[in-house]
């Protein structure tokens, strides 16, 4: 599973980023969580069509576009991309 953090780098993105590496620690996994921010992460987010960040990406699709300061949401996104 190819779990991503896209960004421009702003304190945002790197909070998602800081509860992504969180919630994918509690659920146990092994993934690394990729963070791309500056022009590779905005190449990025475009390229999948959208317009604000930041994005949560599994496997190349974007689960969550904006922040959310709940870690159990983070936690369900991730669990739920994993299934399909």
């Amino acid at each position: 599973m190819k779990i991503q953090v896209l960004g421009s780098g702003c304190p945002t993105c790197k909070k998602l980023n800081d509860m992504t590496v969180q919630a994918v620690k509690e659920l146990g996994l092994l993934e690394d969580v990729e963070y791309l921010t500056g022009d590779q992460g905005t190449s990025k987010i475009i390229e999948m069509g959208i317009m604000s960040s930041p994005v949560l990406a599994v496997n190349d699709k974007p689960v969550m576009v904006g922040f959310t300061p709940d870690i159990e949401k983070i936690k369900s996104l991730i669990q739920k991309a994993k299934i399909k």
